[in-house]
């Protein structure tokens, strides 16, 4: 590994260019709000069509100053790649699963980024039929993501969903499983998400809005005929509200949900009546949120009319929700999460204490029984569960130190088989690794839950070690203790990996979420900081060599987070950050936007700009030091929009008092999810892992995994 300094004018050694930070032009735009003056000199920025030549220029003169100043990482950062797709077993399958007499699996071949969907008839292994090859499909593209796929109940027909773009805007196409060919309708702007009537020749599916990409409306298509003759089901008036669409475990009806962060509203169809009017289960009201499902001619409601953790309920028909008969009744410790309904059992995915478990019930004996688990941090999961009419439930279990498993157990006799277990390659030792669970008070006297873990071998009490702390903290999203593979060539290396369960995560149930969101986002911030300090503290990392990274809403924190501490940093990853939060609230025509007033707060309201403004990272950007820093963006990004870290990082550059690195990478093919396929993500990873390793080596020298110590000539800052 090549020298690497980190400074203001970082060079590659033995590069032939130059490298300097580009420096973005400044022309101011006023905004004004609630008698706030906001200046926005990078407003320019922003282009709707992605077609600026302007901002083309800009991202690409940013993309070539960071593969320059990372140039000297080149051999860590192909090592690091090399590790990580070693992990992958390149000729896989997914265990098999049976749906109405076939038996469906992907399979992945040798080199091959996409998998090979098939099926086979029950008890007819040899007869495999092929659904769909994702290495056909993208050959030639940039970019390459499926949608949902759904074989039609006639087992006539495929339908799925494919977006080209990466801007989660799927196209629908029909192949024929009698000759293997495709339809020649194509259905365009969908959200992807599909759902057959039982004639199989009527499908349902979702449109977005051509400009925010709300999901809002439900169209009928006929099987061999042009879009333009689909007929709308259901329009959402509300821009507030997502709209979405699934099938009942009996196959009866197609729900048509309307969702938002505060409530909820479902609609029925009878899948044998493809023509009829959508019903209304019942209306929407604020505060409420329910789900629906239905089975052996009765309706199951999971609700929060009882309580914030959400009960389940029972009826025979649309009636008032105090007619429901209760099942589970909600529980103020206890989040019920969701729920399976099988011929004999009820299966119930519930979160206590920050970890979820799996119960299930008899529905007609007074017995019950829960999977019970070894690790102190751990995620477990209903699996692919198609059929009802079977004592056997798949699951899935996963720690920061096993691998994930899918099992299956007998409901009926307790008898549990393994199906198989993540490869990892040929030399992983779970033994070789360690995970806890600790409980951090933050400032308020908040208990808040931290996953950590690490190589027993290189764990060093004493505070020694690197630490990277990461955090998502928004939407009710509970970030689960899992395992990565990719993650041990961080830990094989030293460092100590903790996940910070902060506040507006749903880890502790809905007032988790509640405490993490609107006026009390400032939580999830302090949650953030107050961990990381008590770590160090703790002798779980050296204070001189402190990491953090988010994605996302997740970038939003560590944003916010590096304004308010920056001294407690050496470097942080902001993965697609949402950091221009005020201004990208205030612009409906941006999509997500009006659907996350209820995360957020609707900044038309004096109160909402003003709490939002004071934690927006872009807004707080302050003349101070910052960490080392690297931001990646995605051109086509749908749900953060590639301009806010862009905008982001230029305003860093101009305000920054300190020499260290700030980085912008954006890819110009991709949006929100990165790279598709399996391998090439790896990379961006493993940009990721280089620059980590190399700040938490700067002083010591590379000590990469095989022990090398640093050259006598090794350059530091």
């Amino acid at each position: 590994m090549l020298a690497w300094v980190a400074c203001a004018k970082p060079y590659a050694k033995g590069a032939d260019v130059d490298v300097k930070p580009p420096v973005a032009k400044k022309i101011p735009h006023v905004l004004y709000n609630h008698d706030d003056i906001r200046v926005d000199n990078y407003h320019w920025m922003r282009d709707d069509q992605r077609e600026s030549a302007d901002v083309i220029d800009y991202l690409e003169q940013e993309n070539h100053y960071s593969e320059q100043v990372l140039t000297p990482l080149n051999q860590l950062q192909e090592e690091l790649f090399q590790e990580m797709v070693a992990r992958i077993r390149q000729d896989d399958n997914t265990v098999p699963y049976l749906k109405q007499g076939w038996w469906y699996r992907t399979r992945y071949q040798q080199g091959q980024e996409y998998g090979i969907t098939e099926r086979y008839p029950d008890g007819q292994p040899e007869q495999v039929e092929l659904l769909l090859d994702g290495n056909e499909r993208a050959e030639g593209q940039s970019y390459y993501g499926q949608g949902q796929m759904a074989v039609s109940p006639d087992q006539q027909t495929l339908a799925f969903s494919e977006d080209f773009v990466s801007r989660r805007q799927y196209q629908i196409r029909f192949k024929s499983l009698q000759t293997g060919e495709l339809y020649s309708e194509v259905l365009e702007n969908t959200s992807g998400n599909l759902v057959w009537a039982k004639d199989g020749n009527t499908l349902f599916y979702v449109k977005q809005d051509e400009g925010t990409l709300l999901p809002f409306q439900v169209y009928r298509h006929t099987l061999g005929t042009d879009q333009s003759q689909d007929v709308l089901v259901y329009e959402e008036q509300d821009s507030g509200f997502y709209t979405s669409l699934y099938k009942s475990r009996s196959g009866e009806y197609i729900f048509i949900g309307s969702w938002n962060t505060d409530a909820s509203e479902l609609r029925m169809i009878p899948a044998a009546e493809p023509s009829a009017d959508p019903q209304l289960f019942m209306g929407r009201r604020h505060g409420h949120e329910y789900d629906l499902d239905h089975y052996d001619g009765r309706f199951y409601v999971r609700s929060n009319k009882d309580g914030a953790n959400f009960g389940l309920y029972v009826t025979d028909g649309i009636d008032e929700p105090g007619q429901w008969q209760p099942l589970i009744p909600a529980r103020d410790d206890v989040l019920l999460e969701g729920f399976a309904l099988f011929r004999d059992w009820l299966v119930l995915e519930e979160r206590s204490e920050g970890l979820l478990q799996l119960r299930r019930k008899h529905r007609r004996e007074n017995t019950e029984h829960q999977i019970e688990f070894d690790d102190p941090a751990y995620v477990s999961w209903m699996g692919t569960n198609p059929e009802s009419d079977t004592p056997w439930l798949r699951y899935g279990y996963s720690s920061m130190t096993r691998p994930s498993t899918i099992y299956e157990i007998n409901m009926d006799t307790g008898e549990r088989r393994e199906l198989k277990q993540q490869y990892v390659g040929e030399h992983f030792n779970a033994g070789d690794y360690r995970s806890e669970r600790l409980w951090i008070t933050a400032r308020d006297g908040t208990r808040v839950p931290v996953s950590l873990v690490y190589r027993a071998d290189l764990f060093k009490s004493d505070g020694i070690n690197p630490l990277l702390v990461y955090a998502y903290g928004s939407y009710g999203a509970s970030m689960d203790p899992d395992f990565s593979s990719s993650r041990l060539s961080l830990l094989d290396r030293g460092f100590v990996y903790a996940i910070a369960h902060v506040r507006g995560g749903e880890e502790l149930g809905r007032d988790w979420y509640d405490q993490g969101r609107l006026m009390s986002k400032q939580n999830s911030f302090n949650d953030f900081i107050d961990v990381t300090k008590s770590l160090v503290q703790q002798g779980y990392g050296d204070q001189h060599r402190v990491f953090a990274s988010g994605g996302s809403a997740g970038g939003l924190l560590v944003g916010a987070v590096v304004n308010m501490a920056p001294e407690l940093y050496k470097g942080v990853v902001a993965v697609v950050p949402f950091v221009d939060v005020v201004t990208t609230m205030l612009d409906e025509s941006i999509p997500l936007t009006t659907g996350e007033y209820g995360e957020w707060g609707n900044p038309n309201d004096a109160d909402a700009y003003h709490y939002m403004k004071s934690y927006s990272p872009y807004d707080q950007v302050k003349p101070q030091v910052y960490p080392n820093m690297l931001v990646t963006t995605g051109l086509h990004d749908s749900q953060v929009q590639y301009w806010e870290p862009a905008k982001w990082v230029a305003k860093l550059r101009e305000m920054k008092i300190d020499d260290n690195l700030l980085l912008l990478h954006c890819d110009m093919d991709s949006g929100h999810g990165g790279k598709s396929g399996r391998f090439e993500a790896y990379h961006e990873l493993a940009r990721e892992y280089a620059f980590l390793l190399a700040l938490a080596d700067e002083e010591k020298g590379p000590r990469l995994a095989a022990g090398l110590s640093a050259p006598d000539d090794q350059e530091t800052r």
